[in-house]
């Protein structure tokens, strides 16, 4: 079981906490002690710049969209898809942080492990 800190909140759900959305993630990285902690920073980075990853792809589609008016059909498939596909990741990494687990997704769990780092 991970250290509970005077707050009373743990690491470990800390971690998780900081994957419901960005703003969690923001705050513990300002707020004692969560801001010492390796894991709840390492956590609240991942967190930060999936929710930057999902954003950009999201964007990336909807130009797509745009620019390919006859793919509407192919277009919303592939939103869809890749909507659950980002669901799934994220659903692994939120579980996976309220069990005390780092997983470091490609690229961006190495950006966030260089950040946590500093």
């Amino acid at each position: 079981m991970s250290d509970q800190n005077p707050s009373g909140l743990s690491d470990n759900a800390a971690g998780g906490i900081a994957y419901l959305t960005i703003i969690p993630a923001i705050v513990f990285l300002i707020i004692e002690p969560f801001k010492r902690s390796p894991l709840v920073r390492f956590q609240a980075w991942q967190s930060i710049f999936f929710f930057i990853a999902w954003a950009i792809v999201n964007i990336l589609i909807g130009v797509v969209e745009h620019l390919v008016p006859s793919g509407v059909f192919l277009t919303l498939t592939v939103m869809q898809l890749v909507g659950l596909a980002i669901f799934v990741v994220w659903l692994v990494v939120f579980i996976g942080a309220f069990a005390g687990k780092r997983i470091k997704l490609p690229i961006i769990g190495n950006l966030a492990e260089a950040q946590a780092n500093r």
